[in-house]
């Protein structure tokens, strides 16, 4: 009889399923895996320790880019840190407008998710239905901010400016005829919140042709059911947060159970997996997605009756108008303070989290008193997930580690910040 032996397996860090720069270093016997050690570090961006040497203001943009499919969400947890430092009250235009888009940017990354994961997984249609979606939601990010995808959007306070009355229009070009254009600007002849409006009447019947494709799936169930099945307690004891923790059975959403911004006047559920497997997890996210656009329906809502500011009036913090800064010589002083040497937050700790789409997310922001922070630490979804990866992958199959990556939902620039 030859010898039998172990063998040891690369599984990236380049390969189409790692989803960003993830070595695998798999102990294999066969096919089954005995150990599968994660490693980063070949995306080291350091933005814990750049943030020491700017101004608050200017590392809103660094969180744009920790985990850069949930950019809006990430910059919520660094200005909630700030403000609750600073002790400052966000205007509830601004919370309203500030829960929509973290909900934008849930469905946002849910649907990258689904898409991606589903692709890993061998299901090629599902990627192009999602991206189509998302093309709507980024032309709502660019609306507000100019980028589609960096949106240093948020500020202490508030939000940088209000919400737009007109949409960008398609035009005509060799590529697009005149009747294709109409079509597509159909929808955007109102202000953002008509064309928000008009995706959340439209996005329901996505979320069932995502279902139809996938959830009785014969395949999709065998590459997913009783896949990485992780116990409640395990899920506690690992760290999970989001719908990692949630497909586990355990119902704890920041949203509901420490409400931040608006959240407590808003009605929608939690919800739950019952197995903890790979396609728990997958039932999960596909619900909060409906969640999601039953909040995005009742942000748009409260937005359309009530007006007032989006940012605080404290000049100390925010920049006052335009036009009071070329009229008035004290608004051109705080104007050219904020810019040149920012803010001063008050000696202290504060530690601020949100329901991120993957999880908790949170700032552990700790100041001397000085311009710029003595020491940030971000608490991301995504390292506590990955450092189960050993747990949740031994004794599947090599196939199976595809599944398991694409259920953890990682993204690598928040794991190896």
């Amino acid at each position: 009889m030859p010898e039998i032996r172990n063998y040891t397996l690369n599984f990236g860090p380049q390969h189409p399923a790692a989803h960003g720069v993830l070595r695998l270093v798999l102990e294999m016997d066969g096919e089954v895996i005995e150990r599968a050690d994660p490693h980063i570090g070949l995306l080291h961006r350091a933005t814990e320790k750049l943030a020491e040497s700017k101004p608050y203001n200017q590392s809103i943009g660094y969180m744009d880019r920790l985990d850069y499919v949930s950019m809006m969400c990430n910059e919520h947890g660094y200005v909630l840190a700030m403000e609750k430092l600073m002790n400052i009250n966000v205007p509830e235009r601004a919370q309203y407008i500030r829960v929509m888009f973290d909900e934008i940017t849930r469905i946002l990354n849910h649907l990258l998710w689904i898409g991606t994961h589903a692709l890993d997984v061998g299901a090629m249609t599902m990627f192009l239905y999602a991206f189509r979606e998302r093309e709507d939601l980024m032309d709502a990010y660019e609306a507000v901010s100019g980028a589609r995808l960096h949106a240093t959007y948020y500020r202490p306070g508030g939000v940088a400016r209000d919400l737009p009355d007109s949409m960008p229009q398609y035009e005509k070009s060799k590529w697009s005829s005149q009747r294709k254009v109409d079509k597509l600007n159909q929808n955007r002849q109102g202000s953002l919140l008509d064309f928000l409006e008009d995706f959340t009447k439209r996005f329901p019947a996505y979320v069932d042709e995502y279902e139809t494709l996938l959830t009785d799936n014969r395949i999709w169930k065998q590459r997913t059911v009783d896949i990485g099945i992780v116990s409640p307690e395990r899920a506690k004891a690992l760290g999970f947060t989001g719908p990692m923790l949630r497909g586990s059975g355990v119902a704890w959403d920041l949203r509901k159970k420490q409400p931040y911004e608006v959240y407590d006047k808003l009605d929608f559920d939690i919800p739950v997996g019952t197995n903890g497997d790979c396609y728990d997890r997958y039932l999960v996210r596909v619900q909060e997605m409906r969640e999601s656009n039953r909040i995005i329906k009742q942000c748009i809502d409260w937005l359309r009756k009530n007006d007032g500011i989006i940012l605080t009036d404290n000049h100390k913090i925010a920049p006052p108008k335009r036009e009071e800064m070329k009229s008035d010589m004290e608004s051109l002083i705080h104007h050219f303070k904020l810019f040149t040497e920012g803010f001063c937050l008050p000696e202290g700790e504060a530690y601020a989290a949100v329901e991120h789409p993957k999880g908790e997310f949170g700032c552990y922001l700790i100041s001397d008193g000085a311009n710029k922070p003595y020491r940030l630490k971000v608490r991301v979804p995504g390292f506590a997930h990955l450092s189960a990866m050993d747990e949740m992958a031994r004794g599947h199959m090599l196939a199976d580690v595809v599944a398991i990556i694409g259920t953890q939902d990682i993204v690598f620039g928040e794991i190896d910040r």
